[in-house]
């Protein structure tokens, strides 16, 4: 008849193997990042990009173009998830149109009625804070740069 040895004798373990038992025990078999935790933070950099930077309130320019120093106002507010607003100068108020903000990045069209005439304006502009740096192309005619400030 064939003796039964009894239980394996435990091996000593050490290094990898000591560490790898710990985590298994622990119920940590997988030492990756776990999959919700890389969901969450691409759910946060993807809402940011959406979302943007805060634009919604006044923001007040003065802006030297070709026919001498324009004052505008600009009124921006986000409506079921779309940017909306109104830019006020001695030329009238005109509603915003292509309106977008994407992370720091804001822009949109200025539909303009110049003395009867159509006149389109293009803005591109980076947020910072309580100021967005603006590129305007008025039509094909004039590329101008400026900085808007948040009114408090």
């Amino acid at each position: 008849m064939i003796a039964w040895p009894g239980p394996p004798t435990p091996k000593r373990l050490t290094g990898d193997s000591l560490r790898r038992a710990r985590r298994y025990s622990m119920g940590m078999t997988n030492t990756r990042i776990p999959v919700a935790v890389l969901a969450g933070a691409w759910l946060l950099v993807v809402t940011g990009s959406l979302f943007g930077a805060d634009v919604t309130g006044t923001w007040t320019a003065s802006i030297d173009t070709q026919i001498g120093v324009q004052n505008y106002t600009y009124t921006f507010k986000i409506e079921d998830g779309k940017l909306t607003g109104v830019a006020k100068s001695q030329f009238g108020e005109t509603k915003i149109t292509e309106a977008t903000v994407n992370g720091d990045e804001i822009s949109f069209v200025e539909n303009l009625d110049f003395q009867g005439q159509p006149l389109r304006i293009v803005y591109k502009g980076k947020i910072s804070g309580d100021e967005i740096k603006f590129n305007r192309q008025v039509a094909d005619v004039a590329s101008e740069d400026f900085v808007a400030k948040r009114s408090k």
